[in-house]
This record gives structure tokens, sequence and C-alpha cells, in this order.
């Protein structure tokens, strides 16, 4: 369903797609998520979730934040600009244009995106690195490159493009 969404948007997924995607008839799909709106926050929360035990896991490495960072930053690029149809971040890609007048939505990717900078603040307070400016604030300016990464893998910006501009960034947030 995650690649349904991605590729059509929230309001372009047919219920047919869906049900294809899921395996799962139109009935049963609306008997097990009620109604489109409720499947596609599932949706974004099992993505969440699943993106906050990965960043949990790197972040929490042995090596120096940076080189965490930069793991982490090599993977959101690997999946965002995966081929055939660069998916870039589902938040960034559909949350954003369906959170006007979807504010269900809206209030589920607001949820995820505070918990990506939790994950983001946690790490930064596991390491070294001095207490100027806080984790909590450059968990914020991760959190900021990580979405920027999305919009721009989404535009067609290429791999090695990210990686340039994450190496870029990197030292900024931890000096």
């Amino acid at each position: 369903m995650r690649d349904v969404f991605l590729t059509k948007g929230f309001a372009a997924a047919s219920l047919d797609e869906l049900s294809a995607a899921a395996g799962l008839n139109r009935p049963s799909l609306y008997a097990a998520f009620g109604d489109k709106e409720q499947l596609y926050i599932s949706t974004l929360k099992h993505i969440g979730q699943k993106s906050v035990e990965a960043m949990d896991a790197i972040l929490s490495g042995p090596e120096p934040i940076e080189q965490r960072l930069g793991r982490l930053y090599k993977g959101a690029i690997d999946i965002y600009t995966k081929p055939p149809n660069r998916p870039g971040c589902i938040i960034v890609a559909t949350a954003t244009v369906e959170s006007p007048s979807h504010p269900r939505i809206g209030a589920a990717a607001n949820e995820i995106l505070a918990s990506f900078e939790k994950a983001f603040e946690r790490g930064f307070a596991s390491s070294d690195l001095k207490p100027a400016p806080s984790p909590a604030e450059r968990a914020s300016m991760a959190g900021a490159i990580l979405y920027a990464i999305g919009i721009r893998a989404r535009l067609g910006v290429p791999a090695a493009e990210l990686r340039t501009f994450t190496k870029s960034m990197i030292p900024v947030i931890c000096r």
C-alpha cells in the first residue's frame, strides 16, 4: 500500500489499487481499516514506526555521531532515490499535500515527525558533542536535512548530489 500511496498520492489512490496491494477485497479492506483515510494513516504510522526503529538502531551505534548521521542519511537517500520512481518520503510527498483538508493525516504526520526528532535527539544526547546547541536543537536541524532529502529526491535530484549535500551539512549540525 505504501507504494500505491507514494506513486499516486492519497487522493488519486483508488480502492481497487489499494485492495490489490493489500491482497484483500474491498469489503475486507473496509472491515480492517474503516475508510481510505484510516488506511492511509495506518500505513503512515507503520512506516513511521519502522523508520524510528531503524533510526534508533543507527543513531545508538558506537561510532562518532558524525558517522552515524552519515549512515542514516545514506540509508534515507538509498530509499528515497530507489528506481524506478524516486519515491522520496511519504510524509513529504503525500501527507503534506493532504493535511489541510484531512487534519487527521496532518496530526499523524506531525506525530511521526516528532518521533523522528526524538530519535535524533537521543542520538545527539548519547554523543560527545558540546552541550550547545542542545540535543533538541541539533535534532531539529538534522530532521530538517532529512526532510530536505525527501523533497529533493522526489524532485529527481541524483543520489550523488544528495550525498554531497548531507556531507556538507553534517559538520554544521555537529559543530
